[in-house]
């Protein structure tokens, strides 16, 4: 109906043509339920969390060498219920002993940190306190394993 002269070089007029486009779309379904952001489970996402906190400050001398499995998430029976506790059993695997010294830190300190920025983080997603046990672990070589890749959930 409409014609419009664009360059992808320049860029012109491609946010008029987007536009034009966006008005003649029909709306479509949503694609998650009203308050939800993600199909993703809650576990994903906090191991997502974990691993982007035991990767803040070493990206270099672990690039790709983190995984992170959520082991289990469960409330913990002996608190009241105005003041509920998450227990949230983590374990981080790398691939050699070097790369686990280095999660770790001097006197556990680096592990430290990862665990309370990681911490932070859940507590505002899932919207309770919670209680972060972590756990470095020597998988060798995991990346090239595909058994060991199914198991870490790749």
């Amino acid at each position: 109906a409409e014609i419009v002269p664009v360059s992808a070089t320049t860029g012109r007029q491609i946010d008029l043509l987007a536009g034009l486009l966006l008005g003649r779309m029909p709306p479509g379904p949503p694609l998650y339920p009203e308050g939800e952001l993600t199909d993703e489970p809650e576990e994903k996402l906090v191991s997502e969390l974990v691993r982007e906190a035991a990767l803040e400050g070493v990206r270099d001398e672990l690039p790709h060498s983190i995984a992170v499995v959520v082991e289990e998430m469960i409330p913990r029976e002996d608190r009241p219920e105005d003041r509920p506790l998450l227990d949230v059993h983590v374990n981080i695997y790398v691939e050699r002993d070097s790369q686990k010294s280095i999660v770790i830190g001097r006197k556990g300190a680096r592990l430290r940190e990862v665990g309370t920025q990681a911490r932070q983080h859940i507590e505002r997603l899932l919207g309770t306190p919670v209680y972060l046990d972590l756990h470095v672990k020597v998988a060798k070589d995991w990346q090239r394993d595909p058994k060991q890749l199914g198991r870490l959930g790749f």
